[in-house]
């Protein structure tokens, strides 16, 4: 019997939906079920050929139980080793390399020294920073969010010089990344579900966060085609399984605003009926296709192509 665990955390109705839909598909030999910890040994295997993660990144001691789990054979659904070197920043940095349009992007030293450094630490760190070159490259308005991170958790919009320097002392320790604002035409969220499944959703980020769901922007055919193309050259990259991607659409040219969200929200009050029903039904199908494939102590996991381009490379120099 091959076990399918969901990994959770206060959220309800994506998880037990996805737990009732593998197992009202009735597939010899693959139940699914909430993940049960009771104690983790180093290199023992788990009971489950694939684990859906939602929680790790705010539970350390989750993300150390599913390396391990990974490392004895179970297919973690997102990659944990890669999630945990990952970063909103460099997936704009990566971005510039596969051709997909991002806003302008530049990444700063914390407001605050982070603990047990000083002064000394920061021998490269030009003083001052070339502020003029930074503010004249992005421009205002602009977003300062975490370089890491999510759930909308200190971000702030700036109008000028004068709320940077109100707000950037407010973030402390954090480093920020400050980002061109994308004054947009139109806006989507998109699902990537296994790196070929892709639902286009119209969301309207101005909304409360109940309302975000429902917008009317209409895309043709065609801008339809190339936001999909987009996300899944995205997703394909990055290596994740389970992931969603932000496109504002500016002039025509569809914008990836954000796209490191391996645990995206899910839930069905905010993403409506049709939108639970589509990732439900998907994950469940992913994660069945996932259990079948799994071969129990090998390396299960899903690896990005700039990972297994890399490491391509790398062998043939050898």
């Amino acid at each position: 019997m091959k076990k399918i665990g969901i990994l959770f955390g206060k959220e309800r109705s994506f998880p037990h939906g996805v737990i009732e839909r593998i197992n009202s598909k009735k597939i010899d030999g693959i139940i699914a079920e909430p993940v049960s910890i009771s104690k983790v040994m180093q290199g023992e295997a788990t009971d489950y050929a694939v684990i859906i993660d939602r929680i790790s990144q705010d539970v350390p001691f989750y993300r150390a139980y599913l390396k391990n789990a990974a490392l004895t054979g179970t297919a973690v659904i997102n990659n944990p080793f890669w999630w945990s070197a990952d970063e909103k920043f460099f997936n704009n940095c990566l971005a510039t390399k596969i051709d997909v349009p991002v806003p302008k992007t530049v990444i700063l030293p914390s407001y605050e020294h982070p603990d047990d450094t000083g002064n000394e630490s920061f021998s490269n760190l030009a003083f001052p920073m070339d502020w003029e070159g930074i503010f004249e490259y992005v421009g205002f308005p602009a977003y300062m969010k975490p370089f890491a991170g999510g759930g909308w958790k200190n971000v702030y919009r700036l109008d000028s010089l004068g709320d940077f320097y109100e707000k950037h002392p407010e973030t402390e320790q954090l480093v920020m990344m400050l980002q061109e604002e994308i004054i947009f035409d139109e806006y989507y969220r998109c699902y990537c579900i296994g790196g070929k499944h892709v639902r286009i959703m119209p969301y309207e980020p101005r909304n409360p966060h109940h309302l975000r769901y429902v917008a009317d922007f209409k895309p043709t055919k065609e801008r339809l085609k190339q936001m999909e193309e987009i996300v899944l050259r995205i997703n394909q990259y990055l290596g994740y399984d389970f992931n969603t991607v932000e496109l504002a659409i500016r002039d025509g040219i569809p914008y990836a605003i954000d796209f490191c969200n391996p645990a995206p929200d899910a839930d069905i009050a905010s993403v409506g009926q049709e939108n639970f029903e589509w990732v439900i039904e998907t994950a469940a199908s992913y994660a069945i296709e996932r259990a079948k494939a799994q071969k129990p102590g090998q390396d299960n996991l899903t690896w990005g192509k700039y990972i297994s381009n890399s490491a391509t490379k790398k062998a043939l120099y050898k």
